[in-house]
């Protein structure tokens, strides 16, 4: 699989790279942090919320507004799935590692997406990206065997509980409600993917896989 430094400027297509805000204290804050053998997500970490960068991200990254800062961490060359926020996402990368994204205007009317239009992006350590709302994308690929570790900005709330009960993919709805797996969080699975159960199984072609 071709893999693209972030550094193209085809990223812009997805997102930024983020230069004036100072990211060094999650990355700090995230070294003596294990890499698990599978993939983890957590929204929110008090070690990372409590970093002298918090504000900075909350007032000049996100204009103010209520934000988590959690991590998804592990070891992983697959897709699985692709997903997407009615807001930006800020990655900040305490290893190197590779996400894979596409564009939410390529989904289809029934809310299938082909995943040949995806395309790999490679990010060093200590890099930070906006990830725009429009984007699809899902856990990072590992760069390297040891796994990678990034951290995860998004408005507070998102990727928790839902509150309600919303469209029943089991029952065939094939509407974008059907596609909402958490708060602020709709979410398109592929059928090869181990642990997707349940959710809307709407990826076409290849689960890909960048050790491929």
């Amino acid at each position: 699989m071709n893999i693209i430094n972030a550094e193209d400027k085809r990223f812009r297509n997805y997102g930024r790279l983020i230069t004036e805000v100072d990211f060094a204290p999650i990355v700090e804050a995230m070294e003596s942090m294990p890499i698990p053998e599978g993939v983890v997500y957590e929204p929110g970490l008090a070690s990372l919320e409590s970093t002298s960068a918090y504000d900075k991200i909350r007032d000049i990254c996100y204009g103010e507004t209520d934000i988590q800062i959690g991590h998804c961490s592990g070891k992983n060359t697959l897709l699985n799935a692709l997903e997407y926020h009615r807001s930006s996402e800020i990655n900040v990368f305490a290893t190197d590692a590779i996400l894979l994204l596409g564009k939410r205007e390529d989904i289809e009317e029934d809310n299938t997406y082909d995943t040949s239009k995806v395309e790999a992006f490679y990010f060093k350590k200590g890099m930070a990206a906006e990830v725009y709302a429009n984007t699809l994308h899902y856990a990072p690929c590992s760069a390297n065997p040891e796994g990678f570790k990034v951290a995860v900005v998004l408005p507070k709330g998102t990727n928790t509980e839902l509150k309600i009960k919303h469209a029943d993919v089991a029952e065939g709805n094939k509407s974008e409600d059907a596609l909402i797996t958490a708060v602020n969080k709709w979410l398109i699975a592929h059928p090869d993917a181990a642990g997707e159960a349940g959710h809307f199984m709407g990826l076409k072609g290849e689960n890909l896989d960048i050790s491929k």
